[in-house]
């Protein structure tokens, strides 16, 4: 578990369920998920699947001892949705999708670059939520430094994450180093560089530490304080993604950090234009 800056505790690595937009196909990948022992599922409006997220809870809380206390439950503000009101009601319906009584954690999901004021909003919205009790955490995706400081510059609350693009292509060590001492925990998103993982290098740290290139890539990730959001639908790779008990040691670890190229496979956040 990681400490988040409020006090509450976040599991370190997390089911991401982006692209998993067949219903009954992304329903059984979170009861899998929940099954072999994740707790943190990740989801956003923009994917399409709330609805099936939410079911896959409540089967898997229906057949087993688990409380809802239990899960770490989070989605996102989409990017039209955002500003004060509409944030409000995308919180509601997303909610309503769900199926549950509180999300843990709700995210803007994007900076809007043609109108940051529509964001800074959105972030209103999100410390209103936070202070009413329908959330338990509030926090980010997706902002550079210069967003973070804007936040915590103007408003209340620092956010308790910054979701971002992180992966040993991409490893964003300033940005990395600005939240770690701001107490900002950075999220992983596309951790396995979206399944970009034939690397000869990589193979064999892999074969040394007798695991799957995945497997050593997000031990990587962990071993740096950050945490990922692998996912997957295949059962044989969510669990296989969860199998991280064993540690890189430091050759490892640094030829994994010499991989570094600063290359995105996602949009930056200072020129999104959706």
């Amino acid at each position: 578990m990681y400490l988040l800056n409020n006090g509450l505790k976040i599991p370190k690595v997390g089911f991401g369920t982006w692209k998993a937009t067949d219903k009954e196909q992304c329903k059984n990948a979170v009861k899998t998920a929940l099954e072999i022992g994740y707790r943190h599922i990740d989801t956003a409006a923009i994917y399409g699947n709330e609805d099936a997220v939410g079911e896959g809870i409540a089967e898997f809380l229906k057949n087993n001892n688990v409380s809802r206390e239990e899960l770490f439950i989070v989605t996102k503000v989409w990017n039209t949705e955002q500003g004060y009101d509409t944030t409000l009601k995308a919180y509601e319906e997303s909610l309503k999708k769900l199926g549950l009584d509180y999300i843990d954690m709700y995210l803007v999901h994007w900076p809007q670059p043609k109108d940051l004021n529509k964001t800074w909003e959105t972030w209103r919205a999100l410390e209103t939520l936070y202070k009413s009790g329908k959330v338990k955490a509030i926090g980010v995706c997706n902002m550079k430094e210069h967003h973070l400081k804007y936040i915590m510059n103007n408003f209340e609350i620092v956010p308790a994450v910054n979701q971002i693009e992180l992966h040993p292509y991409l490893q964003q060590r300033e940005l990395k180093k600005f939240c770690d001492e701001n107490g900002i925990v950075v999220e992983a998103w596309s951790p396995l560089m979206q399944g970009a993982l034939d690397h000869e290098g990589l193979k064999k740290i892999a074969e040394k530490n007798r695991k799957t290139v995945a497997q050593i890539v997000l031990k990587w990730h962990l071993q740096k304080g950050l945490l990922p959001l692998p996912k997957s639908v295949t059962p044989s790779r969510i669990i296989e993604n969860f199998q991280l008990n064993f540690i890189l040691d430091e050759d490892d670890m640094k030829y994994i950090d010499s991989l570094n190229k600063e290359e995105r496979i996602g949009p930056d956040p200072d020129e999104i234009t959706f």
